[in-house]
């Protein structure tokens, strides 16, 4: 999102570079298996392409994991019910400096709720908990021409370093680069970090066994989770959250994994476009073909140009519109451009859920409207507002809320041209302005809620145009909590 201007919402054009930064090395490939990110090696994951071809995920055999009949989860024994490893994937494109700033209050809310845990009796479960953070940027060539000297993707990799010792991180790029270093110094003033792991840690009372320095959970917390506005714009927040997870990448093996046999993994993504999680090399390929997802300028109404439409044409399919614009649905669409979305479904519900019986959980904060209600008991899942009032629509011409331009707009045509498809919900800053506009989730949607089952809530969906997030991670934290005890 970010502040409107004329380009602040065009991420990665090939030709203009308007907003758009990443690594100066390339991807890492399917064949891969060194390591390209600071803080470790990373190994590409690759789930059994039997898996990758399965329709929609694993309807059958869901009911092996629900509660037993004494209301207890098999994936929950005595020795790993206060078990949590939870991974924060955070958008670090050029748009995201506000929503950054405002999850330090969320995340400080977060941790209260962690502590605060309670098995069945009410008595403290006092959790254990790792906390990794990384980034959406696995690396694009497109972006490659304009990363900062010395930035590297994380693909995946654990943010080792505060915010506060990489404050280059949160400058744009172009003549006139936006700056938005507040995203950290606002809530990381001095640099805390983990002193020995790749992530946070944390257990016993009030997390009184921790690996921070003077036990600073919470500012270290505060410290990592900013990742920067450098971050290449063609965001893959599914590639990154699967590279973390990846059981042979150095940060989840050894004494001191952070992805641990039994625990329960939750996952927040936290992104305001389109997912992008480009199969290489082939859907570079087709990145660069101007005739297949490319979107004509409407500057010239000839020349097409690479703009984040691309990632919405190469991964999305809506049918036609009718005659106000409005798309009955859409659905992920495997065009050999992006890797499939069972990909990420496959590991999640049949490797971890059905075959590890692990417990998983994911919050989505993204480009659908704001929740308007939400379950008084945990899980506290929306009841109200959010995916419910989702329209797919092209973008609407006149001012907001009528319509969909913001000051510095210029036109529908000119939106279309940069995102395919018009806004999952629109940011308004609280005192008359505007923090931006979102693209709905489709992709990661159906990895989301692909993880709910008919009795168990596993997926939340909040809206990245709140300026609050403290709705969304009480429902993260209620889903744990329910996992827990679903009494």
């Amino acid at each position: 999102m970010g502040r409107p201007a004329p380009t602040s919402l065009t991420l990665c054009v090939s030709a203009l570079a308007l907003a758009c930064v990443s690594s100066g090395e390339p991807p890492i490939s399917d064949a891969e298996a060194d390591g390209v990110a600071d803080g470790g090696d990373t190994t590409t994951l690759t789930p059994d392409p039997s898996e990758e071809s399965n329709s929609q995920g694993s309807g059958a055999g869901q009911d092996e994991h629900f509660d037993d009949d004494d209301g207890s989860d098999p994936a929950c024994s005595d020795t790993n019910c206060n078990q949590i490893d939870l991974l924060l994937v955070i958008d670090n494109s050029g748009t995201m400096g506000e929503e950054q700033l405002a999850l330090g209050p969320a995340l400080s809310q977060l941790l209260d709720q962690l502590h605060g845990l309670t098995d069945k009796d009410g008595a403290p479960v006092h959790a254990d908990v790792n906390i990794m953070v990384t980034s959406t940027d696995v690396g694009h060539p497109l972006c490659e021409p304009f990363a900062p000297d010395g930035y590297v993707p994380l693909a995946g990799a654990p943010q080792q370093t505060p915010c506060i010792d990489r404050l280059e991180d949160f400058t744009g790029l172009g003549a006139d680069p936006l700056m938005f270093q507040q995203a950290c110094t606002d809530i990381c003033p001095f640099p805390v970090g983990p002193a020995n792991d790749p992530y946070i840690h944390f257990e016993g009372p009030q997390g009184s066994t921790t690996n921070i320095p003077g036990n600073e959970v919470e500012a270290a917390l505060h410290c990592l989770a900013p990742q920067g506005i450098n971050g290449c714009g063609y965001e893959s927040p599914l590639e990154a959250m699967l590279q973390a997870i990846n059981p042979e990448a150095s940060w989840n093996q050894g004494n001191s994994p952070f992805l641990r046999d039994g625990a329960m993994l939750a996952v927040v993504v936290m992104t305001d476009e389109a997912d992008c999680s480009v199969l290489p090399p082939e859907g570079y390929a087709l990145f660069v073909d101007q005739d297949t997802y490319w979107e004509v300028n409407p500057d010239t109404n000839t020349k097409t140009q690479a703009t984040s439409a691309v990632c919405w044409n190469a991964g999305v399919d809506c049918g036609m519109p009718d005659m106000d614009g409005t798309f009955p649905d859409c659905v992920s669409l495997d065009t050999g451009a992006l890797h499939p979305v069972n990909r990420y479904r496959a590991y999640l519900e049949d490797e971890l859920i059905e075959h590890q019986n692990k417990n998983v959980v994911m919050l989505g904060i993204v480009g659908v409207p704001p929740v308007t209600a939400h379950n008084p008991r945990p899980p506290f899942e929306p009841t109200a507002g959010g995916v419910a009032d989702l329209l797919y629509r092209e973008w609407k011409d006149g001012p907001y809320p009528s319509g969909d331009m913001l000051p510095g707009d210029l036109d529908p045509a000119h939106k279309q041209f940069q995102f395919g498809i018009g806004p999952g919900c629109t940011s308004e800053d609280g005192m008359g302005g505007f923090r931006g506009q979102a693209i709905p989730p489709v992709r990661l949607r159906e990895v989301c809620e692909g993880l709910d089952e008919p009795d168990r809530v596993r997926c939340c969906l909040e809206s990245i145009c709140d300026n609050d997030y403290s709705a969304a991670f009480t429902c993260l934290g209620g889903m744990i909590q329910w996992s827990i005890d679903p009494s």
